[in-house]
């Protein structure tokens, strides 16, 4: 029997609640968007938040600025609660 509490769970950031408090663990895309998340500071370990998520676009709150990103590449972005 494994011990939840002992072990992240990772979900798609697209699944993430809005208000809720995440941290990014993996991003799972190519060297090209890799680098431009990285870029717009979502690098492993950030925590952030979604402030809007209406079916179209996110609206991250990121290191002080905000952030919109588009539902694919926010579901190549793996996160656990923070």
């Amino acid at each position: 029997m494994t011990n939840m509490s002992l072990e992240s769970v990772l979900y798609p950031l697209t699944m993430a609640k809005r208000g809720q408090p995440v941290r990014l663990a993996k991003i799972m895309a190519g060297r090209k968007l890799t680098h431009r998340l990285t870029e717009l500071g979502l690098t492993p370990g950030v925590s952030f938040e979604v402030l809007h998520d209406h079916g179209g676009p996110l609206l991250l709150a990121v290191r002080n600025s905000r952030l919109a990103l588009g539902r694919g590449m926010a579901s190549k972005i793996l996160v656990e609660t923070a």
